[in-house]
């Protein structure tokens, strides 16, 4: 690796992920000890793996990457299809299950889905930027996102596949989209909206947006972890006196004892 791109590599970054890595498994060696630290041992494996993955990619150019990129995207095509015929691990058919370690092909389909997007969008705008406004172009694009889109709702994996939908929204945007599609997508979203949580999600993906809005309604069940989360931030700021502090120190309300 050339002394310039060692230049341009934003240590900071990497440092900073490798201490939250760190900190995750000092607690992950608290909470496994009654397990042998099974899942320990495989965090510490995979985040080795992690770091030597990381510096095999650093030293490849992306430009090499991007070039490849519709092959990749092809193979995990392949791999999203094969994956649906596999065991379903808590209902949905996401993972490879491979001996000590398992394997969820949606998640390394973000990278060369997104590589693959960028690739046709920088050939569709080639010639023109304003291309990607075809009609013609555009389904292209929308196209190739659209087959791991829908492979992942088979799955099912809903929140995989918002994130590929979100990805793409900012990608055209950053392309340069006309105002009409975005408005006209604004539109879409706003009236599919209910019609999708209705008729096309399933119940307990329904309850987790019920929850997620409405915790209360199920305090001791699916509700708890979100409501003790609140009241660990609230009693932050209570004192042993009953007395709410502020960070500026100006505000104080007092909460009387009996109440």
């Amino acid at each position: 690796m050339r002394k310039r791109e060692l230049k341009n590599i934003e240590w900071s970054i990497g440092i900073i992920a490798i201490i939250l890595c760190i900190i995750g498994l000092v607690a992950l060696f608290s909470a496994t000890q009654e397990t042998e630290h099974d899942e320990f041992n495989k965090q510490c494996i995979w985040l080795v793996l992690s770091i030597v993955i990381g510096i095999m990619v650093m030293l490849v150019d992306y430009e090499i990457i991007v070039k490849i990129s519709p092959i990749i995207y092809g193979i995990f095509i392949l791999l999203l299809i094969t994956v649906l015929f596999t065991t379903p691990v808590n209902g949905a058919t996401s993972w490879f299950d491979i001996g000590f370690f398992s394997f969820q092909p949606g998640e390394f389909a973000k990278i060369f889905v997104i590589l693959f997007l960028t690739y046709t969008i920088t050939k569709i705008q080639a010639r023109d930027k304003g291309n990607i406004n075809k009609p013609l172009q555009l389904l292209i694009v929308l196209a190739i996102l659209a087959v791991p889109v829908l492979l992942i709702i088979k799955q099912p994996d809903y929140g995989t596949a918002a994130a590929f939908i979100v990805s793409i929204v900012f990608m055209l945007i950053t392309a340069g989209i006309d105002k009409k599609y975005i408005i006209g997508t604004v539109i879409l979203v706003i009236v599919s909206v209910p019609l999708v949580y209705n008729l096309v999600l399933p119940e307990h993906a329904k309850k987790r947006i019920d929850i997620f809005l409405n915790p209360e309604s199920d305090p001791r069940g699916a509700g708890y972890n979100i409501i003790q989360s609140k009241l660990a931030i609230r009693s932050r700021w209570i004192d042993r006196n009953g007395i709410i502090k502020r960070k500026s120190n100006t505000i104080r309300i007092f909460i009387s004892k009996n109440n």
